[in-house]
């Protein structure tokens, strides 16, 4: 399995598979032309995030983005993974667990990062006991979003 950061040469990918993600997790229906914006906002502006790819045998299997928050309490920046994809066929396979492993060794190789921070699906216990298992842990936040 390889790992790599994403190119433009993903776009389709990581549209594909965020629809995808979208679809599966909220039965939501993403529009393909805002969807492919934001796509393209992450790859060009690097401050907004990066995206990761997962290959096996150079086939892309599966995806990660990371965007940063600032902490003034820890005086650094947690990397947020987010945007997490693996194909049905891949998974169960060691797809996230690479992907995890290698974000996580590039944050602790990167000055001013103070930690990693996902949310989940309530339900999603699966996920969750991967996460605890990769030595994650539950916080006592509960995440509040109003959208516009």
């Amino acid at each position: 399995m390889k790992i790599r950061e994403a190119t433009d040469n993903d776009i389709k990918y990581l549209v594909e598979f965020n629809a995808a993600m979208a679809f599966e997790t909220e039965q939501k229906q993403l529009k393909t032309d805002i969807l492919t914006k934001g796509v393209k906002a992450v790859l060009y502006s690097p401050e907004k995030g990066k995206y990761f790819i997962a290959e096996i045998d150079d086939q892309v299997v599966g995806q990660l983005l990371i965007t940063t928050e600032w902490s003034d309490w820890r005086n650094g920046y947690f990397w947020w993974i987010q945007s997490v994809y693996v194909k049905p066929a891949s998974r169960r396979k060691g797809v996230f667990r690479a992907l995890y492993q290698y974000v996580e060794k590039l944050a602790e190789e990167t000055r001013g990062v103070c930690g990693l921070r996902l949310y989940v699906e309530k339900e999603n216990h699966r996920a969750q006991q991967t996460y605890e298992d990769l030595g994650m842990r539950k916080t006592h936040y509960l995440l509040f979003e109003k959208e516009f």
